[in-house]
């Protein structure tokens, strides 16, 4: 299938279930969609399969976008059960951050691969550190009304659909950075990955629309070989990681956070220092 030896399609199966699962955990734990699990693995398979470099990492974020529909769904409506999401922060970034990220999204037709890296690094690395370091940094007692708090959320949406996650990273920091409690964060930014990852998954579809080199089974940069061996068993997951992410002090679930994103970070860094 694809010209992949059987033994090492079966390689390729087993490790994208597995990948499937740790997504789904990690979209519990941490209200994140797991594209930073899931795009690394994905680029992996493209490359295994022959995928052009110059559409691989575009077609690892798209396809990482479309992963996290189901995967933010299920985590969002665990967390919204249990009471902890702020729905009013929801309402109030839902239209610039769909505007942002189906602008992120068809900026992939012409962004370079180093793109994609780069804004992984910084904004992973720079709240990696925070996390850590247990730095209280303060932006405000509450989070911004009126513009401001839509420029946040316009900006959140282009970011996300740059790296291919569903903006837990970022909205946790802003939240977090404006005196939020981080189990509150964590939870409420469950639900930014149904805003950011439906227009971000068609976005791709649009940039790549007419792109040579792509693998069968796509539409534009969204693989839906890579949908079909994630998305069943992160949505079944998912509600495992939240379970957990309520289970763990406000310390614990800091540094688990903050370690979790120096390692996306690193990786990439790597990545583009040719490693």
């Amino acid at each position: 299938m694809f010209g992949i030896a059987a033994g090492d399609l079966a390689i390729l199966v087993f490790g994208l279930a597995g990948a499937g699962a740790l997504t789904g955990v990690l979209a519990g734990v941490f209200g994140v969609g797991g594209g930073a699990v899931i795009v690394p693995v994905l680029y992996e398979l493209f490359r295994i399969i022959g995928v052009e470099e110059a559409a691989r990492m575009p077609l690892s974020v798209g396809t990482s976008l479309a992963i996290i529909i189901p995967t933010s769904i299920s985590s969002f409506r665990a967390h919204k059960k249990r009471g902890t999401v702020d729905m009013s922060v929801l309402r109030a970034w839902a239209v610039p951050v769909v505007l942002g990220t189906l602008a992120g999204a068809l900026a992939a037709r012409w962004a370079p691969t180093a793109t994609f890296k780069i804004v992984f690094v910084v904004v992973a690395g720079v709240n990696a550190a925070r996390l850590i370091g247990n730095l209280n940094w303060r932006l405000g007692d509450d989070l911004p009304k009126g513009v401001l708090m839509r420029v946040y959320g316009f900006v959140t949406g282009v970011l996300s659909a740059l790296m291919g996650i569903g903006g837990g990273q970022i909205s946790t920091m802003l939240m977090t950075f404006h005196n939020r409690p981080i189990h509150q964060a964590v939870s409420t930014s469950a639900g930014m990955g149904v805003l950011i990852s439906i227009p971000g998954a068609l976005g791709y579809m649009a940039a790549g629309f007419d792109k040579p080199g792509l693998p069968a089974f796509s539409l534009g940069y969204v693989s839906f070989l890579g949908l079909a061996l994630f998305a069943p068993i992160s949505i079944w997951t998912a509600p495992l990681g939240v379970k957990l992410a309520h289970a763990l002090s406000k310390r614990t679930l800091e540094i688990a956070f903050g370690c979790f994103l120096l390692l996306v970070s690193a990786r990439f860094l790597a990545s583009l220092l040719g490693w």
